[in-house]
C-alpha cells in the first residue's frame, strides 16, 4: 500500500456556513462570532458558502433582534422589542430560494442559538413572564433540514466536542464521495464498490446498519436503480450520524487486524493488540492504533484494505482522530 493510499488525497469540499462564523460583521449588533476551527485548520480543505439569512432579507446591520414564538415545530420569528415585526415568511422564502444553491455543497455549519440559523434547542418564547424553553429550530435552518435531509448539518458550538467534530467531518466527506458517484454516473458496479470501501467505516457506527445496507444491495435487479440508491444513501447517512465509542472502534480495529494475521510475527501481533487495548482503556487516542495499522499495511500491502475509507476518512492534518 502506497503512502498516498494510506494518507488519502482529498478534493476540496464546499460547505455552507453562517457568515458570522467566518468573521463577517453581520450579526444584529454589528458584530461577528468568528470560529477559530473554521477559519483555521478547516479552511485549508474547504470552500465556504457564507450565508446570513437575516441580513439577506434586508433587516440591516445592526438591526432589531428577533426571537422565536409560538409552535415549536413551526415557530414565528418576531421582533424582541416590536412583536409586530414578523419576518417568518421572509426567512422561509429566502431559505427556499437558497436551496438550489446548496445542491452541490457537502455540509452546512450553522450558528447555535440563532432564531434563523439554530439547528436545535433554540429558545422559544411563550407568554410574557414565562421562561423561554429550548425546543425550537431556527426558521432558515428548519427549511434547509426539510428540503435537504441528506446534507450533513452541525452547529459550531457542538463542533467543540471532539467526537461530534470528527463525526460531522466524516459525514461531509462521505456525502462528498456520494455526490461524486452520482456525478460520474450511478451504476450497479459503482454502488457495490462504494459500499465495499465504506464497510468498516459503517460498521464502526452500526453493524446492524451495515447488514441492512448489504441486504439492500443483495439483489440489484429487483427494483429500479434510482430507488435502491435513494434507500441506500438515506440509510448510510442516518447510520453515520451515530456516535462511535471506543468499544465499537476497538472492534473494527481488531477486524482489520485480521487481514495481517498471516503477515505479522508474534512480536508485531502482540504490539498491535496492546495498542488497541490501550486505546480501548482510554490511554491513547484513536490515531495511535490507526497509525500502527497503516505502518503494517505499508509493509504488507492488502488490496482490500487499501480501499477502506476507515483508515483515512478525512485529511490527517485536521487532527480529528488525535482527540478521540
Amino acid at each position: 500500500m502506497s503512502e498516498a493510499s494510506l494518507r488519502g488525497t482529498f478534493p476540496r469540499v464546499s460547505i455552507g456556513v453562517s457568515a458570522c462564523l467566518l468573521g463577517q460583521k453581520v450579526r444584529y449588533d454589528g458584530g461577528h462570532k468568528r470560529d477559530a476551527f473554521l477559519i483555521g485548520p478547516l479552511a485549508k480543505f474547504v470552500d465556504y458558502l457564507p450565508v446570513c439569512p437575516e441580513a439577506a432579507i434586508g433587516l440591516g446591520i445592526p438591526r432589531p433582534p428577533i426571537q422565536l414564538v409560538g409552535d415549536p415545530g413551526h415557530p414565528r420569528a418576531v421582533g424582541v422589542r416590536d412583536p409586530a415585526l414578523d419576518v417568518t415568511g421572509r426567512l422561509e422564502d429566502f431559505a427556499r430560494q437558497t436551496v438550489p444553491r446548496l445542491q452541490q455543497i457537502s455540509g452546512y455549519i450553522l450558528k447555535k442559538d440563532s432564531p434563523s440559523c439554530g439547528m436545535e434547542r433554540v429558545k422559544l418564547y411563550g407568554e410574557p413572564g414565562h421562561m423561554p424553553e429550548r425546543k425550537a429550530t431556527g426558521v432558515f435552518a428548519r427549511v434547509i433540514q426539510e428540503a435537504l435531509p441528506l446534507l450533513p448539518l452541525e452547529e459550531e458550538g457542538r463542533l467543540n466536542d471532539p467526537v461530534l467534530r470528527e463525526n460531522f467531518i466524516n459525514r461531509v466527506y462521505a456525502y462528498r464521495r456520494w455526490q461524486q458517484l452520482e456525478t460520474d454516473g450511478l451504476t450497479r458496479a459503482g454502488l457495490i464498490a462504494f459500499h465495499t470501501r465504506h464497510k468498516y467505516l459503517v460498521m464502526a457506527h452500526s453493524q446492524a446498519a451495515y447488514q441492512r445496507l448489504g441486504r439492500l444491495l443483495s439483489d440489484l435487479s429487483r427494483e429500479p436503480m434510482d430507488r435502491i440508491a435513494h434507500a441506500y444513501i438515506h440509510e448510510l447517512m442516518t447510520a453515520l450520524t451515530r456516535r462511535v465509542n471506543r468499544k465499537r472502534h476497538s472492534n473494527v480495529l481488531q477486524h482489520i487486524m485480521g487481514y495481517l494475521k498471516r503477515s505479522l510475527d508474534q512480536g508485531d501481533t502482540a504490539e498491535l493488540l496492546r495498542t488497541i487495548e490501550a486505546y480501548r482503556r482510554e490511554e491513547v487516542p484513536l490515531i495511535v492504533p490507526i497509525t500502527l495499522l497503516r505502518h503494517y499495511f505499508r509493509r504488507h500491502p492488502d488490496p482490500y484494505m487499501q480501499g477502506q475509507y476507515y483508515l483515512c476518512p478525512h485529511p490527517d492534518a485536521l487532527s480529528l482522530r488525535n482527540a478521540l
